[in-house]
């Protein structure tokens, strides 16, 4: 015999392997990470609150003219 056959693993051993091999995995994937600046997350989110006051203007302009224009349609209907 010149191969010894490999004695396969329990599932705890297995599961423990895999287990370990997941956070070595991501803690090397989170060493990779690069993070924002403060100045540039400021900006961010200077830029994401005018966009969401821009489209809250629209939305809110839109809903009072067909509201406007529905109480005309009901009052010529009367």
């Amino acid at each position: 015999m010149a191969e010894k056959a490999k004695k396969k693993e329990n599932f705890f051993a297995r599961t423990g392997n895999r287990v370990s091999k997941f956070f070595r995995d991501t803690k090397g994937e989170i060493k990779k990470m690069v993070w924002p600046t403060p100045q540039s997350v400021f900006k961010n989110t200077g830029v994401v609150l005018v966009t969401i006051l821009v489209i809250g203007l629209f939305v809110f302009g839109l809903d009072t003219l067909l509201v406007n224009l529905l109480s005309l349609i009901m009052n010529v209907a009367h």
